[in-house]
């Protein structure tokens, strides 16, 4: 199989040599430019397989070749280097869709790992014998995430992209809407695919454990700490490290978490030498964290170091059709849990799932149905076993409203009559307004601008 090619971008001839030696030794083609010009004109001739670059060049930057790659080559990975200390070039240059960063002086051996990794997104690895294999790693693979909605079209499309970086992620959405699974599908889609993915909730640990559990401690530390012990950064090393709830963590660990990030290196409790970890971070919360940075509870330049790419996690009540796909996918997987028959939603049942809100989003969906499958009979479950807050006297003052429109078109409510009613259907959807849209029997732009008519805004 051909060698893989790295294309080295870097104005000082010490450091291209340097680069071109090591990444020879690998077992790598390499070709090397001084320059914005000759990089462009060099990537279109050799065609590279990874470029490093650069980011201060004689007539540009290495953020001038990032763009150009996105623009025109988008499946070559390219990597930045920074001055030390340097993180907001870094992060500006993920921004923009470099893969990854190495900061000077460069270290050859974490050089060599982010290669290695790298080079797994052109679909081969170098192995021990510096030829080539297939790697496992598959983009285009299918995605684990259920739905067919527009939403989900869009976060699938956006995962896909994201798994061919090793930019932090920054995961938002309300709680229950799956967060975590969005998480592992960017990790499995991406060259770290063979490496562990460790989630954490950083709420759940207790604070006087906390850095240990981060980042391990040596036998005789503390009390207790009878044996060495690694942590969830060693534990994700060559992996991805996911860190759900973030913003629960205390201002001292968000500290010593930043120097992590930054150092890609961890100090064990009563350790005296760093150990370097190559790992990607993943991050998630249901807060506002931008709000928190303004609180003052979260530390700034943490949450520009791993908001790099702000990712949304769509609700359940804004993925259309996806609530049917989602309810007969958990059924069966209650079936095979509990060794039952196939259980089923009759169409009343279907149809009442359709109408409720899900503030709970995809998690309360799953224990709404798990629930209802202990209380049904016959293995159906009918709208009575799915136990839903009762949403029937609001529909049914909508429908009657519409009636009355229907038959006598001329017919208008009292303002403060159509206001109640809104005010209502708000209420108990918990202001889910495309839910309350639903129920009044309007779209939501016409709730949107009734809303906005009575000044119902400031009674939510």
């Amino acid at each position: 199989m051909a060698q893989q090619k790295v294309l080295v971008i870097d104005d000082e001839p010490d450091i291209r040599e340097l680069l071109e030696i090591t990444l020879l030794r690998m077992g790598l083609d390499t070709a090397t430019a001084g320059s914005v010009k000759e990089a462009l004109l060099t990537i279109q001739s050799f065609q590279p397989d990874l470029c490093l670059t650069d980011m201060k060049l004689p007539d540009g930057t290495g953020l001038d070749i990032v763009r150009y790659i996105q623009r025109e080559y988008a499946h070559i990975p390219v990597a930045v280097i920074t001055a030390f200390g340097s993180m907001e070039s870094a992060v500006e240059a993920l921004k923009a869709g470099a893969y990854d960063f190495v900061s000077k002086p460069v270290d050859l051996s974490k050089l060599r790992d982010l290669v290695q990794t790298a080079l797994t997104l052109s679909g081969h690895t170098e192995n021990s014998s510096g030829t080539t294999t297939k790697s496992k790693s598959d983009n285009t693979q299918e995605s684990s995430i259920i739905g067919e909605s527009e939403a989900m079209q869009r976060l699938n499309a956006t995962i896909a992209k994201l798994a061919r970086s090793q930019a932090p992620v920054f995961i938002h959405g309300e709680s229950g809407s799956g967060k975590e699974l969005v998480a592992n599908e960017i990790h499995k889609r991406s060259p770290r695919a063979g490496g562990s993915f460790i989630p954490v909730n950083c709420g759940a640990i207790p604070e006087n454990l906390m850095e240990s559990e981060f980042f391990g401690h040596k036998k005789g530390s503390f009390t207790g700490a009878v044996e060495d012990k690694k942590g969830l950064f060693q534990a994700a090393h060559k992996g991805t490290l996911f860190l759900d709830e973030v913003a629960d963590l205390p201002l001292g660990m968000q500290v010593k978490l930043l120097r992590a990030i930054q150092e890609k290196a961890i100090k064990p409790v009563g350790g005296t030498e760093e150990v370097g970890v190559d790992i990607r971070i993943l991050s998630a919360t249901h807060k506002d964290l931008e709000k928190e940075v303004e609180e003052g509870s979260f530390r700034q330049d943490l949450y520009y170091r791993l908001n790099v790419i702000k990712l949304d996690v769509p609700p359940l009540h804004e993925r259309g059709g996806d609530i049917e796909l989602l309810a007969n996918f958990f059924l069966k997987l209650i079936a095979e849990r509990w060794a039952l028959d196939e259980i089923h939603l009759s169409p009343a049942a279907m149809n009442a799932l359709n109408q409720y809100p899900f503030p709970g989003n995809v998690r309360e969906l799953e224990n709404i149905l798990e629930r209802a499958s202990t209380l049904c009979e016959d293995n159906v479950i009918q709208p009575e076993d799915l136990q839903l807050p009762d949403v029937s006297p609001v529909v049914k003052t909508a429908e009657a409203m519409q009636a009355k429109i229907s038959a006598h078109p001329a017919w208008q409510p009292e303002a403060d009559d159509e206001k109640s009613q809104i005010l209502e259907a708000l209420e108990q959807t918990r202001w889910n307004r495309t839910a309350a849209a639903k129920q009044l029997g309007m779209t939501f732009r016409q709730l949107r601008y009734r809303i906005k008519k009575y000044e119902l805004d400031d009674a939510g």
